[in-house]
């Protein structure tokens, strides 16, 4: 069985391989196209790359684990990231999209930031990317965790002499294979990936909640609050805290660069709103297949008499015990496709920061195209590396690494990209102190172990304070500062 289910993952990465060496010989030949795809992704590839890069190993082992583990209560998390999802659609797309091009053809956030407040154009250079490299180490680990489990959970013992854990192994396969495409194929490999990862993903969360309810030895009829009462309501055991905290993932939306740089790469202004209608109908479907994976896979391990010890790995779980072994390849295929597609946008981002927002501008200002590029390929691997590290520690949980990160870039750039294309009072101090206070006070929430209990009660999301007080912090010092000679946001 396990070398039938290998076999389907083996066609799978020569898949990915060689739309990395079709995007090579058609879009890495400057740092626009090696960064951007040359800002001429279709609408359908902009939409399921932002949706594919944003879901991530979460989609299909850190919700569904949740729920598993704790009801449809969790569901608020996936209501709140839509309504989040289609917010920025509507909000930053368009308007990042036309003013990136306008200000100075900027490549990525940090370099945007530095057109739009000219004034501190070097310290929001700097400080961004600082943000980026660190945050997306860590968020591209809990990619690699979801790798190692999966093939911990699959392959257990098959590869046990080659002296290596089945979950490093998973790590640095899957980190190989990534790497590979990256590299080589730039934010095109990467985009095309995502896209035909992105239908892999929305075909196996349609196919598995089917079968599990309606397959042989399915959980149709099966009453869950006869096992956890009240694990099949909305509102079970639903605090107003942890309303706010599963709801305001949204908001993270806003800031996530790897999501929101496919705006800026995609064909025209006018090519957003189909993007935007085609991301939120994957977005939806996606989403609801998720739930049920989570749902009905609790009540299939409960018909069946079954232990999971670890809720993540449910997805997994399932498709060993009811698919045929190539079927069961291609399920395991889209969960790497939802770890691959977000590690390799976040790789890319990170790299692109470091190249561009720090070798072009203090080391060689003046270097070719062909040396940011290469440079660029240089900087996705030591990012890898570094998230390689992260992830050695096989208790690790993808949605523990994965909401932390989320709260940084969320707090850190979510206000700041909001009111600095919506608000012409902003200025560059303001914008400043926006990125610092969002970044720092996610930190010590963290730190502080606020996020787990706060005043003697349930922890508070750190995406919640971390934003609140990055908006006031841009609002109030943009107002004190406007009037001393600072340069507010160029217009609209």
């Amino acid at each position: 069985m396990q070398t039938g289910t290998l076999i389907s993952l083996v066609l799978y990465f020569i898949l990915m391989l060689g739309i990395g060496l079709y995007a090579w010989r058609k879009s890495t030949d400057d740092s626009e196209g090696y960064l951007l795809g040359g800002r001429n992704l279709h609408p359908a590839v902009a939409a399921l790359s932002a949706g594919a890069s944003d879901m991530s190993g979460w989609l299909l082992l850190g919700l569904p684990g949740a729920l598993y583990a704790a009801g449809l209560v969790e569901a608020w998390i996936g209501i709140g990231l839509f309504v989040g999802a289609f917010a920025n659609w509507i909000i930053v797309a368009p308007r990042l999209r036309a003013q990136t091009e306008k200000l100075g053809n900027a490549l990525t956030i940090p370099e945007f930031l530095a057109n739009r407040f000219p004034d501190k154009a070097v310290a929001l250079r700097v400080i961004s990317a600082i943000i980026i490299v660190a945050f997306f180490s860590v968020y591209t680990a809990a990619g690699l965790v979801g790798g190692g489990k999966l093939f911990e959970t699959s392959f257990a013992s098959l590869f046990g002499d080659i002296g290596m854990s089945d979950y490093a192994l998973g790590i640095w396969l899957t980190a190989g294979v990534v790497l590979a495409y990256t590299m080589v194929g730039g934010f095109l490999a990467v985009s095309l990936t995502d896209f035909v990862q992105g239908c892999i993903m929305v075909v196996a969360l349609v196919l598995m909640p089917l079968v599990v309810m309606f397959g042989e030895g399915g959980s149709a009829g099966q009453s869950l609050n006869d096992v956890q009462p009240g694990f099949l309501s909305l509102f079970g055991g639903l605090t107003v805290i942890g309303f706010l905290s599963a709801v305001t993932w949204g908001l993270g939306y806003f800031g996530q660069p790897h999501i929101i740089v496919r705006f800026m790469a995609v064909r025209s202004v006018e090519a957003v709103r189909t993007a935007r209608n085609i991301g939120m109908t994957w977005m939806g479907v996606a989403l609801l297949g998720a739930l049920g994976v989570g749902i009905a896979g609790r009540a299939y391990v409960e018909r069946n008499g079954l232990v999971v010890e670890d809720p993540e790995t449910i997805f997994i779980v399932l498709a060993d015990l009811l698919f045929h072994p190539i079927i069961t390849g291609f399920l395991l295929a889209a969960l790497l496709a939802a770890i691959m597609s977000t590690i390799s946008s976040q790789l890319l981002v990170a790299s692109s920061s470091l190249t561009e927002d720090f070798y072009r501008l203090f080391l060689r200002k003046n270097a070719s195209e062909r040396e940011s590029v290469n440079v660029g390929r240089i900087c996705v691997l030591l990012v890898a590396l570094v998230a390689i590290f992260i992830a050695g520690d096989p208790e690790s949980q993808v949605l523990g690494l994965v909401s932390n990160a989320w709260a940084g870039f969320g707090a850190a750039f979510g206000p700041l990209i909001i009111l600095s294309l919506t608000w012409d009072r902003m200025t560059g101090a303001g914008a400043l102190s926006g990125l610092v206070t969002g970044a720092l006070v996610v930190i010590a929430w963290i730190a502080l172990g606020w996020n787990g209990a706060f005043l003697g009660g349930p922890g508070v999301y750190e995406i919640i304070p971390g934003f609140a007080t990055a908006w006031l912090a841009i609002w109030l010092v943009s107002l004190v500062t406007a009037g001393n000679g600072e340069t507010r946001a160029q217009a609209s």
